[in-house]
């Protein structure tokens, strides 16, 4: 236990629940509905509306093995092959092996995919892919459909929501078992203030963390508050280093910050290609699938012509489409293209890779259970080993699926009544930096820690996050803004000191000084904890595989 906690008012209201889930994407709410299926009293905290989580924004769609001649065994091989030899096969193979089983149960929940005159469901390409895998719905709007299928489940079920709330830290017992959460309720909430729900599982579901950068595909809400809460309440971080950085993310000038319109890459998975300024396709004879390659290479071919040409972007050139296919097939990428002055039926569209994904993340093991007992994890904020080094296009919501029904299962045969929690003492509480000082952390990550890193580059962002971490003479007011703010610094340390002991090349993870992928050093894990003085603890694994959740031998020490 680190004993550090938020600088928060105590809570003036309790409420009960056997199972607390923070986040309504795809993996919050799975857990709900199967918790409460089974017959537990669940209680989802969710930060905006239910239904203004990440999986609404996910364009592309899910990926498992559905097609005809497909199999789990070829979903594994390119799940490893993008994983950049840092995935845990065993996790992995769940994932593939349990996935398709899952997508048609979320079918069962409502979900409607697309299908074809036959009522078969439409199948398509991705990075990384050999086989069509990905289904998707309104065409670039499977996110979209999915949370609207769950959460109308969720409520068709009655089950407890709190909208409008951050989660602060997690309350323990005596025992060091989780033991509910503290949160704070925005004015539009059930509830006003800081509060805390009390229950014998609490289930991370928050999604990611996309805001530490200026520019992401995240939203606004994306400030890696379950990473944070979790390295607070002491728990494993690992991976945080492999921030996937989406390809082709819409180009609106180099002064661009926030969430950015997505191009998703099922729109290269149709045919388009990427092109410079001249119309040349610089990806074919980088990689056997050209512009389907896994993202990592995708996103450096970007990079290296971008400096050869000196340009701030490339080009996606999709024209070929017609007007017909990119009204049917992409109506929200077309949208989005045209409200920013661009028609992709008539002309190329400017790309650069953008801030998007996390694979790393709070480390559990196949039940999604956390080092601390009681404290699970699933979708972008958990690091299940399934992601490696790069994520697989399309695998997140289906990891968010198949690991969130895990988790209800282990919860629902588990039993454990809550202990009652301890009551924190006045200190220690984290300071809270100025709100302001959120700008800051996102220029400094970009800087530093973006698509392109050094130890120079690395070290020049640790001293800035180092100096923005010691303690203010006057440290912020608690609040919605500063707490965020927190979270970020927080999230923002870990991810540099990760990339900056990782010095090799490998998956989205691109060092210029070690442009080498190294084996004998690096095949293998960081794993991250908090002490008690909020220094960084990194220890490192033997092998790809994770250890166990409980603490383990196959850690060496590298801090």
């Amino acid at each position: 236990m680190t004993g550090i906690r938020l600088r928060a008012p105590r809570p003036g209201w309790t409420a009960e629940a056997d199972v607390v889930v923070i986040g309504s994407g795809v993996a919050g709410l799975t857990v709900a509905l199967r918790c409460a299926a089974a017959g537990a009293a669940v209680t989802v905290v969710t930060k905006a509306r239910l239904d203004d989580g990440s999986t609404r924004w996910a364009q592309g769609g899910i990926a498992a093995a559905l097609g005809e001649g497909d199999t789990p065994a070829q979903h594994l091989d390119d799940t490893l092959v993008a994983g950049a030899g840092l995935c845990d096969e065993q996790a992995v193979r769940t994932l593939v092996t349990e996935g398709p089983d899952a997508v048609r149960r979320l079918i069962g929940t409502g979900a409607r995919f697309d299908t074809d005159a036959a009522g078969e469901i439409l199948l398509t390409r991705e990075g990384g892919h050999h086989r069509s895998r990905i289904a998707h719905a309104g065409g670039d709007a499977t996110g979209a459909e999915i949370s609207r299928a769950l959460v109308a489940a969720v409520r068709a079920a009655g089950i407890r929501t709190i909208e409008h709330a951050l989660v602060l830290d997690l309350l323990k017992d005596a025992q060091g078992r989780a033991a509910g959460v503290s949160l704070h309720v925005m004015g539009e909430g059930q509830h006003d203030g800081v509060g805390a729900v009390r229950a014998r599982a609490v289930v991370l579901a928050t999604g990611g963390m996309g805001q530490v950068f200026s520019a992401t595909t995240n939203p606004a809400v994306s400030t890696g508050d379950g990473v944070a809460l979790a390295l607070r309440a002491g728990a494993e971080i690992s991976d945080l280093e492999f921030v996937q950085f989406h390809p082709t993310v819409l180009w609106l000038g180099p002064g661009a910050e926030g969430q950015l319109p997505l191009v998703s890459e099922a729109v290269r998975g149709e045919g388009a290609h990427l092109v410079d300024a001249d119309g040349r396709r610089f990806m074919v004879g980088q990689h056997e699938l050209a512009e389907l390659a896994p993202r990592d290479i995708v996103a450096k071919g970007i990079m290296r012509r971008m400096r050869e040409t000196g340009a701030g972007h490339m080009y996606l050139d999709a024209r070929h489409f017609g007007a017909r296919m990119w009204a049917e097939r992409f109506p929200t990428i077309l949208a989005a293209c045209r409200a920013h002055g661009i028609d992709p039926v008539t002309e190329p569209i400017p790309v650069a890779p953008a801030a998007h994904y996390a694979s790393g993340g709070v480390r559990t093991d196949l039940s999604g259970r956390s080092t601390v007992p009681g404290l699970y994890a699933c979708g972008e904020v958990a690091c299940t080993g399934v992601h490696g080094a790069n994520r697989l296009a399309s695998n997140s919501l289906l990891e968010g699926l198949v690991f969130a029904e895990r988790i209800a299962a282990d919860i629902t045969a588990a039993g454990h009544a809550p202990g009652e929690p301890v009551a924190p003492g006045e200190e220690p509480a984290e300071p809270l930096p100025a709100p302001e000082a959120r700008h800051t952390i996102q220029r400094i990550m970009t800087a530093g820690a973006g698509v392109l890193r050094s130890e120079e580059s690395l070290a020049t962002a640790a001293e800035r996050l180092q100096a923005l971490a010691q303690a203010p003479e006057k440290p912020a007011e608690p609040g919605t803004e500063s707490w965020e703010t927190a979270n970020l610094l927080l999230v923002a340390r870990v991810l540099v000191a990760a990339a900056r002991l990782r010095e090799e090349t490998r998956g989205s993870h691109w060092r210029e000084d070690h442009p080498e992928r190294d084996e004998a050093a690096w095949s293998r894990h960081l794993l991250v904890t908090l002490r008690p003085d909020r220094t960084l603890a990194i220890a490192t694994t033997d092998t790809p595989a994770f250890p166990p959740v409980t603490p383990s031998s196959h850690a060496r020490s590298t801090a």
